[in-house]
């Protein structure tokens, strides 16, 4: 049930000080206002209570273009045309605009509003109603010309909280949109890595057929010359297929790789015009591996989370507004006649001016409900932003292992390649002087082939792991002057908002 007060007074019963005493009425009104014990649960995590380490060497930002590093013209090329073409990154922009003028129209409500209204009708007017002879019984025509207005009051900030939720939501769908940016431009490197690795492990598989037809010919000159029995020939056959299978395998692994990354830059068949990557001329990116303290004000993601706290901030605000009373000035000013040539007259004029107060009483804990379902929001806002903030950690944390690990790995393998390729050349020789067997070349021959593809994975680990870090650290994210790393670390009610969508737009 809603408690409605007149809503409008006419010229003459309007006195002032009216506005005023129904100000006061709806302050006092508001004192009915009984919302329960209706709360958010849910806690924010910063960075002291995660306890972030400081960093204990100078920090290193991650620069906004860091793919440059690799001083790779394809790639840049490629991560151009992928952030001007990508359908996905473009659905991103369309949601940030479908949140901007979301927030233009919440902040349209808090401004006065005019519309204008024209209604010509012929119609009977009853003999049994309040219209007496000779208007009753009678067909006429009646016209009203009018201009109407209101401008509701925001005493209790109904408006100003819908406003500002709107106003988070755009700014999370801005932060969205930079974070699908930061996945795009990885994802690319990460394609375009892929891609250099498998065209090493290519050149490894050839070296690898070439190496067995070597092997196969010194073995039919050794059975030619009876030196070695049909056994070791048709051993040393049998690796000759087995090459050109892996070489197909890998061929077919380029392609797909390729496709991958002609539907991240949006333009089919793009990598068939370019040459193909190698790992050895792609650089390595300087990133410091540490936690940084800093880490929450560095990512789109965990800022985008943080709005939507926001904005669930601020609808447990409005839901709590719902309680108090909506205070409205209205206004009118018009013609209305019957008879249409009677309708722009000085006497067909009518105005009214008056505020309209409506309190809710009996509302069958429909708002109590509301406010139960917006703090819900929140706690859900709340413990949705505490797992983005607990992944970066895990996700930085596991990016600085990696880099770290893989470098290690990559010094090991280095000496086992240089013994194995010594223990196969010294087997080759053996064998060729008729000092060894077969046995032992085959046996050196796995152990090298084994050791170039480790290398070429790993090679392509250490690059693929930059990526991960240099992500991980926000991919060069920086959050605009308006968003501070404070509000986005301090609790809901501290924080500080915008003003309407300079951070969004």
């Amino acid at each position: 049930m809603t408690l409605l007060l007149p809503e409008l007074f006419t010229a003459k019963t309007v006195r002032r000080g009216t506005a005023v005493a129904a100000a006061a009425l709806a302050l006092v009104l508001a004192g009915c206002a009984d919302m329960g014990k209706v709360a958010s649960s849910a806690q924010l995590r910063d960075a002291a209570a995660l306890e972030l380490p400081a960093a204990s060497t100078p920090d290193v930002q991650v620069a906004g273009q860091w793919w440059l590093a690799f001083g790779d013209n394809q790639l840049n090329a490629l991560i151009d045309q992928a952030l001007q073409g990508n359908p996905s990154l473009q659905v991103a922009q369309a949601r940030l605009a479908r949140a901007r003028a979301s927030a233009d129209i919440a902040g349209a409500a808090d401004k006065p509003q005019l519309n204008a209204s024209l209604d010509m009708m012929r119609q009977e007017f009853s003999n049994n109603y309040i219209y007496p002879p000779p208007l009753g019984g009678s067909i006429q025509e009646t016209g009203t010309l009018q201009l109407n207005g209101s401008w509701e009051i925001d005493f209790f900030g109904k408006n100003r909280s819908a406003l500002n939720a709107a106003i988070g939501t755009a700014n999370a769908a801005a932060a969205d949109a930079d974070a699908a940016r930061v996945l795009l431009t990885t994802n690319v490197a990460r394609g375009y890595l892929q891609w250099a690795r498998l065209d090493d492990q290519l050149t490894v598989a050839r070296r690898t057929l070439a190496q067995r037809e070597e092997t196969l010919r010194l073995v039919r000159d050794r059975v030619s010359a009876g030196l070695d029995t049909r056994l070791q020939l048709r051993q040393s056959e049998s690796g000759i297929p087995e090459a050109r299978q892996q070489i197909e395998s890998i061929n077919e692994q380029i392609a797909i790789a390729q496709h991958a990354l002609d539907a991240l830059v949006g333009k089919p068949n793009i990598t068939a015009t370019l040459t193909s990557p190698e790992l050895g001329n792609i650089k390595n990116i300087a990133l410091q591996p540490v936690l940084p303290a800093d880490l929450l004000g560095r990512r789109a993601d965990i800022a985008a989370a943080r709005w939507r706290v926001e904005a669930a901030t601020q609808d447990v605000k409005n839901a709590k507004s719902q309680f108090y009373p909506n205070v409205n000035l209205v206004a009118f000013a018009g013609f209305q006649s019957i008879g249409y040539d009677k309708l722009l007259r000085t006497s067909s004029q009518q105005w009214g001016v008056g505020p309209a107060i409506r309190l809710p009483i009996f509302e069958g804990g429909k708002l109590r409900a509301n406010l139960r379902g917006k703090s819900a929001d929140l706690d859900a806002a709340i413990e949705s932003y505490n797992t983005t903030v607990l992944d970066a950690v895990r996700d930085v944390a596991d990016s600085v292992t990696s880099v770290q690990s893989v470098a290690r790995q990559q010094t090991q393998q280095r000496e086992a390649q240089d013994a194995a390729e010594s223990a196969y050349d010294i087997a080759t020789q053996r064998y060729g002087a008729g000092l060894g067997n077969f046995l032992d070349v085959l046996s050196a021959e796995t152990t090298v082939l084994l050791q170039r593809r480790q290398g070429v994975d790993l090679a392509a680990r250490a690059l693929d792991a930059q990526v991960g870090l240099a992500r991980a650290l926000g991919g060069g994210w920086q959050p605009s002057e308006e968003t501070s790393t404070a509000a986005l670390a301090a609790p809901p009610d501290q924080v500080t908002l915008l003003p309407p969508l300079q951070r969004a737009r």
